[in-house]
C-alpha cells in the first residue's frame, strides 16, 4: 500500500483500516470531526496526518496536543508500531474523546498512551519529548505558548499543520517569539502546509 507515495506494510494498512472503522463507529455518537468531511476521512484526515510521521520517520517520543479524533497522534502511533520503537503521548482533556483514543490505541496495537488533561498541565505529566504535533487546534502563537515548556528546555521540534492563512499566523507569532522554521508543502491539501519549528525562544522586549 502507498500512503502519500510511500510504501507501508500490509500490517500497517490493516491497522489504519481498523482505525477508520472504529472512527466511523464512534463518530456516530461523539463529534470527532466535522460531519461534512467524513466522506474524505482517508485522504483529508488519515493521509494528511501521516505526513507528520513521514517528515520525522526516526522513532522518537511525541507529545500530540489536543489529540481530538486521533489526528495526527493515533496515526503516528500506528506508523511507529512497524518500527516497534518510539511513543506518542496523546493530550486530550475531553473525556469522551480520550475514551475513543484509548480504544483506538488498544485495538490497533499502536504505540501511544492517553493523558486526559488540559494542555497547560501536560508538561508535568510528560516532562520529556523529542517532537510535538498538533492539527486544527489553535493559532501558531498559542501553539508556541503550549509548546514552550518543552522547546525551551530540550532540543524539541514541533510540527504543526496549517492552512492558507499561515502567513498571518506566522507574522503574529514572530511578534513575541523567535524560532527556526522549515515550511513543508502538504502532499494532500494544496492550500495547506506543515510548519517545522525548532530553537524556540522569547524575543527580548
Amino acid at each position: 500500500m502507498l500512503l502519500n507515495g510511500k510504501s507501508v506494510s500490509r500490517e500497517t494498512q490493516e491497522r489504519l483500516e481498523h482505525f477508520s472503522h472504529l472512527f466511523r463507529k464512534w463518530a456516530k455518537a461523539i463529534n470527532l470531526i466535522a460531519p461534512s468531511t467524513m466522506g474524505e476521512l482517508w485522504d483529508r484526515h488519515i493521509a494528511d496526518s501521516a505526513q507528520i510521521f513521514q517528515l520525522q520517520p526516526v522513532p522518537c517520543r511525541w507529545a500530540d496536543l489536543g489529540s481530538g479524533g486521533g489526528f495526527p497522534g493515533v496515526i503516528t502511533a500506528i506508523l511507529l508500531k512497524e518500527a516497534n520503537d518510539g511513543w506518542v503521548h496523546l493530550i486530550e482533556s475531553n473525556q469522551k474523546k480520550a475514551a475513543f483514543l484509548r480504544v483506538a490505541l488498544a485495538e490497533t496495537g499502536a504505540r501511544g498512551s492517553v493523558h486526559p488533561i488540559r494542555i497547560e498541565a501536560a508538561y508535568e505529566a510528560v516532562p520529556e519529548c523529542d517532537c510535538i504535533s498538533a492539527r486544527a487546534l489553535a493559532d501558531l502563537d498559542q501553539l508556541l505558548s503550549y509548546s514552550a515548556g518543552w522547546m525551551q528546555r530540550q532540543n524539541t521540534r514541533a510540527f504543526f499543520h496549517k492552512g492558507r492563512d499561515y502567513l498571518t499566523e506566522l507574522a503574529k507569532a514572530r511578534g513575541g517569539w523567535a524560532f527556526d522554521l522549515v515550511e513543508h508543502k502538504s502532499a494532500v491539501e494544496p492550500d495547506s502546509i506543515i510548519l517545522e519549528i525548532s530553537n524556540l525562544r522569547h524575543k527580548e522586549p
